[in-house]
């Protein structure tokens, strides 16, 4: 119904309306929320152009979803496709710990805009910093994406470091950045973005829409002993304990997924078999998902 309300449009309560956790983004239609505030770290840190509506677009709109693990079994068992799974051990090591969940919505004439930024926070200055220090987005596309509604991305600037966007803005004379590539991709595809990669995508003023589930991943030494820069953690400082709890969710995506997909080879997570940790799917274990986006590991 609308950022305030607690109730869906037949009346129910709003799958979210117990949350302690942020869960739900929303913008104006066409319009650019967190550019040019401190919200989010103050990373998005220019204002996109808002187009004006049509007459009859709703008030509000959703953009974001987050911690969509305790609120969708599809988003669950996408989680945990072992083929994904695979790519982030390899890329993060078998210890790699988890990051955030998110659907992000842009529908047609009324999406909004994700301004230019960075997702890293913490580690710009570290001694040990490096193109993968802040982990990586995996971005799989339920309808697909084109250079009008999907994201665009400057190839390359993962491995820079902390950029000026004001400046590279001015520079391009528009916030169409020189150099700038949109990631076009087909209904089913996933994208792996690497978090540092300047990146942003603009008003959906065409068609067609485009549902993204996202959901990150780090290397454990990114963010064990490490203060949180995010929404929900910046006062938590990340240790064993931390790390063990967010990594809980992934547990039960796993036999979720084996649920569904009985014939599918699951994939092991090296710290279970480590600990001996063992999971059950069932209604007890959906209720350990809820607000279990308090402890994301934001970095």
């Amino acid at each position: 119904m609308g950022p305030e309300s607690l109730v869906d449009s037949s009346g129910n309560p709003a799958m979210n309306s117990t949350s302690k956790a942020l869960t739900i983004v929303w913008s104006k239609p066409l319009g650019d929320p967190l550019g040019g505030t401190e919200l989010a770290n103050g990373r998005h840190q220019v204002k996109m152009f808002e187009p004006k509506p049509s007459s009859d677009a709703p008030e509000s709109v959703p953009l974001i979803l987050l911690g969509t693990l305790q609120f969708s079994d599809a988003c669950l068992r996408t989680y945990a496709h072992p083929k994904l799974l695979r790519v982030a051990e390899n890329i993060n090591g078998e210890d790699f710990a988890p990051f955030n969940e998110a659907l992000f919505i842009k529908e047609p004439g009324i999406g909004a805009a994700v301004s230019w930024h960075q997702d890293g926070v913490t580690h710009w200055d570290s001694d040990n910093f490096e193109e993968d220090i802040h982990g990586f987005n995996f971005m799989a596309q339920v309808y697909g994406s084109t250079a009008v509604n999907g994201v665009w991305v400057l190839p390359g600037t993962h491995k820079i470091g902390k950029i000026d966007i004001k400046k590279l803005i001015s520079e391009s004379g528009s916030e169409r950045i020189n150099g700038a590539v949109p990631i076009v991709c087909n209904p089913g595809d996933v994208v792996i973005c690497n978090r540092q990669l300047l990146h942003g995508s603009f008003p959906n003023c065409g068609f067609e829409k485009r549902v993204i589930v996202n959901f990150g991943f780090h290397k454990r030494s990114s963010v064990l002993g490490i203060k949180g820069g995010g929404i929900h953690s910046e006062s938590q400082i990340f240790d064993e304990d931390i790390i063990s709890r967010r990594t809980k969710p992934l547990g039960y995506a796993i036999e979720a997924r084996k649920e569904k997909y009985p014939n599918e080879e699951p994939y092991e997570y090296q710290p279970f078999k480590e600990s001996n940790e063992s999971f059950i799917w069932n209604n007890e274990a959906r209720k350990t998902l809820v607000d279990y986006n308090l402890e994301d590991l934001s970095i």
